[in-house]
């Protein structure tokens, strides 16, 4: 059974820094794509950040750049998402999602479906 069990949620100030961790099981990280969504209820989800799990590319929404970092442990078959400057109009829940490698084709990996999602993580930023 494949699971992604998404860490590292919480309340935090505005400005300040949080790490995410998607952790997967019953799969292995290498070819895949791995992203982060977020999603605030009655509103659209959206596309944060992905990673190329074996050529380690990677591919941020416009609005993290700069702020955000994706990484990849192919080895602990983990994903980390690093957090610095958060505002509080991120406060969302936070989904880890598996799929095929979109970021390697070279398109928008936010506009296709993936196979294996988490359950999500709360993050709340305090203004």
């Amino acid at each position: 059974e494949v699971q992604l069990v998404e860490t590292g949620g919480g309340l935090v100030q505005t400005g300040g820094s949080l790490t995410l961790s998607c952790q997967g099981s019953g799969l292995i990280f290498y070819n895949d794509g791995v992203c982060w969504f977020r999603q605030v209820p009655g509103k659209e989800r959206e596309g944060v950040s992905c990673i190329s799990t074996r050529h380690d590319i990677t591919y941020y929404a416009d609005s993290v750049k700069d702020r955000f970092t994706i990484s990849s442990d192919n080895a602990r078959n983990m994903v980390t998402l690093q957090m610095d400057s958060l505002k509080p109009e991120e406060t969302a829940v936070y989904y880890c999602a598996v799929g095929h490698d979109y970021v390697r084709a070279g398109v928008d990996p936010f506009m296709y479906e993936y196979e294996f999602w988490g359950q999500g993580t709360q993050i709340t930023v305090s203004s």
